[in-house]
């Protein structure tokens, strides 16, 4: 999802993302389109870390906000995951904390508070199968393409 001219990414802002996991093992992502580009790619919910909060509490956050699922869930675990990515226009390139959450049966979600731009870039949410993730990857349509990965490294903790 790299663009060459793409501009540098403002310094700062953290973000997060959140990794869930029903109670068939699927993980739930987000698919966006770049108004820009056109690009179209599926991810994990998550967002950009506020003032004063921790990643923990912004997980949480991000996590309701974008789809509506209880943000008790989200465990304090997780792992770093570093991104190269461009978002209308801007290359972001930074390491940020993946957490889990996990649900049972198959949780009902939908974005409960959006901001207006992610109103015109969001797409749907879909619970996929771990098996899937690769077939995404491949295609060039997961960010990050090491989700696969990054799904083991949380269930081993």
């Amino acid at each position: 999802m790299v663009a060459e001219e793409a501009a540098a990414a403002p310094e700062g802002r953290e973000a997060v993302r959140v990794v869930c996991l029903d109670g068939r093992g699927r993980v739930l992502l987000m698919r966006w389109q770049d108004t820009l580009t056109g690009n179209r790619f599926w991810e994990p919910p998550g967002g950009g870390v506020e003032p004063g909060e921790s990643p923990l509490q912004a997980a949480r956050r991000e996590l309701y906000e974008e789809t509506g699922l209880p943000p008790e869930a989200v465990r304090d675990v997780s792992v770093p995951v570093r991104r190269d990515t461009v978002w209308l226009g801007t290359r972001y390139v930074k390491t940020e904390p993946f957490f889990l959450a996990r649900f049972d049966g198959v949780p009902e979600a939908a974005p409960a508070a959006f901001t207006p731009e992610e109103d015109e870039t969001f797409l749907e949410l879909r619970w996929f199968a771990q098996e899937e993730l690769a077939g995404l990857a491949a295609s060039g349509v997961l960010e990050p393409p090491e989700l696969p990965a990054v799904v083991s490294s949380l269930l081993a903790r």
